[in-house]
């Protein structure tokens, strides 16, 4: 194939080659992730980590995984547990997309400056096809039953949290002591510290094969718009898509990376005086991704609306947690948090903040093109608050959280748990419009102060040396300069000493004859023989 990529050959060994590369690096790092994060929680004590960590993987991938309980163990008829669990650990999708995104690039790469729609379209497919396979081989490998022991939750025979102590009575946060209910209930559930609960768990297999055929084709689609030197068709519409929409596209992906290494640092910090770091370090594997990216639509007024009940409340971080509880018709703001904890505003400075940043990276990336200060600054505006508007949404989308457990005896909820937190995603999408034109308009003007009309520089064609000496840094002075003044008794020629005297020119020899006899002998000289 030639390099302007004209042509529609396609090289079908390379293509093979690399969306195996691609997947197989992808897959691994995100199984890597998922088995040390379910191992600093601990998770393989309960049960085998291999097929926990291909679950965990297919839930990366947006996938789907259903849990089943069965507590025929604790002795009780009609008892079930029920459990529900919807949400995407980030952090392992994250490392996944990342070397995905790496190795399909890369690829591209090879085929020059400009690359086929055939080609481009032929390496997209190769790894769409090629990471669906796989996880459906995860999906069919993604189920097991781990075994809860009761002696590990801390139970005692006549003691279960939340029911009192005693045998007589039963009391319910909320309600006080209700009194005798014939015995039934503590004298069942006083069986869980002997008890081991066999829960189970099992990848649907069609949703999860749909989730992963979406995630592959947004990881590719982002990866393509966000990467500024990567070839694409030469085709006009290609080529302004890639001047409009990588610029800022390209600042919106790296300042989201950079707040969800700040996130890991912070985790880092809180890790280092707890009790219990490898927790900290396994949630943050797992999951830091999924509170760096809720709080910053968060911080940028994003309502979202939640609920939160029994021991799952507790996962929230604070005030959350506190205004869930008090009120779960209210939707969740800025504003209401703040009057709990007055230091969440930090978090819309911080928001802020960010998004100002974004600003100038796009138009650090964005030419002038001869344009005066407003046109630019209305160029990047535009161009920011249309990713911005389609970026917001997604991490709303991204890290909804949906959650239940409960264990329900002959009708009566023992032990229910939940977490309920949906965003507003019409609002992100307004919010997020508003906030890239105001973050694109300001930094297009900052980086206009400083860079304006002066042309993209230019590198040199050669360097400073001998024959291009460099400019000097100010004007030759000859007083200051001994170079520049000649010793006195010298002459002014650099290399002489005084001037040269004249001497007569030296006569020239006569000219040899090219061909014919010698020139005759001058009169009165013997001839010469041999």
């Amino acid at each position: 194939m030639d390099a302007s990529g004209s042509g529609d050959k396609v090289p079908w060994v390379d293509v093979v080659l690399a969306s195996i590369a691609a997947v197989s690096w992808s897959l691994v790092g995100m199984a890597g992730a998922a088995a040390l994060g379910l191992h600093l929680l601990g998770a393989d004590s309960a049960g085998d980590l291999a097929p926990m960590t291909a679950a965990v993987v297919v839930l990366a991938v947006n996938g789907s995984v259903k849990p089943s309980g069965d507590v025929s163990a604790f002795g009780l008829e009609g008892a079930q547990a029920t459990t529900a669990v919807e949400i995407t650990p980030l952090g392992v999708g994250l490392v996944g997309a990342l070397l995905l995104a790496y190795f399909f690039l890369r690829s591209l790469r090879r085929s020059g400056p400009y690359i086929s729609v055939t080609e481009l379209a032929a390496r997209a497919g190769g790894v769409v096809v090629l990471f669906v396979a796989t996880v459906g081989g995860l999906a069919w490998a993604g189920h097991d039953v781990i075994t809860i022991d009761g002696k590990q939750l801390g139970l005692d025979a006549g003691q279960v949290p939340g029911l009192g102590g005693g045998a007589d009575g039963v009391e319910i946060p909320g309600l006080g002591d209700i009194g005798d209910i014939g015995g039934l209930l503590p004298d069942r559930l006083g069986d869980l510290a002997d008890a081991e609960a066999a829960v189970g768990f099992s990848v649907n297999t069609a949703d999860s094969l749909a989730g992963a055929l979406f995630w592959v084709l947004g990881v590719l689609v982002i990866s393509l718009l966000a990467s500024r030197r990567s070839p694409l068709p030469r085709a006009a519409v290609w080529q302004a898509v890639a001047k409009a929409v990588r610029p800022a596209a390209s600042a919106m992906v790296a300042v989201l990376l950079v707040a969800v290494l700040a996130g890991y640092a912070a985790a880092a910090y809180a890790a280092i005086g707890d009790d219990h770091p490898k927790r900290i370090a396994g949630a943050a594997l797992l999951g830091a991704p999924n509170g760096v990216w809720l709080g910053i639509p968060l911080g940028l007024f994003v309502p979202w609306d939640g609920e939160a009940t029994g021991e799952l409340a507790k996962l929230l971080p604070d005030p959350l947690d506190e205004l869930l509880a008090v009120s779960a018709d209210e939707p969740v703001t800025v504003g209401g948090l703040a009057e709990l904890d007055q230091r969440v505003w930090l978090l819309a400075v911080a928001t802020a903040v960010m998004m100002l940043y974004a600003g100038v990276l796009a138009a650090s990336r964005t030419p002038v093109g001869g344009l005066g200060a407003a046109g630019f600054a209305g160029r990047c505006a535009v161009r920011l608050g249309a990713v911005t508007a389609l970026t917001l949404p997604l991490l709303v989308w991204l890290t909804d959280v949906s959650a239940d457990a409960s264990l329900s005896v002959l009708g009566f909820d023992a032990f229910g748990a939940g977490i309920e937190l949906h965003g507003q995603l019409g609002m992100a999408l307004l919010l997020g419009a508003g906030w890239g034109a105001v973050a694109g308009g300001l930094g297009a003007l900052l980086v206009y102060a400083t860079r304006g009309r002066r042309p993209e520089p230019v590198a040199p064609v050669e360097g400073p040396g001998p024959y291009h000496p460099a400019e000097p840094y100010r004007p030759a002075n000859a007083d200051t300069n001994p170079y520049l003044r000649p010793p006195p008794g010298l002459h002014g020629a650099p290399t002489m000493a005084g001037p040269m005297p004249t001497q007569p020119p030296r006569p020239k020899p006569p000219p040899e004859p090219e061909d014919g006899p010698p020139p005759p002998r001058p009169p009165g000289r013997p001839r010469t023989g041999r």
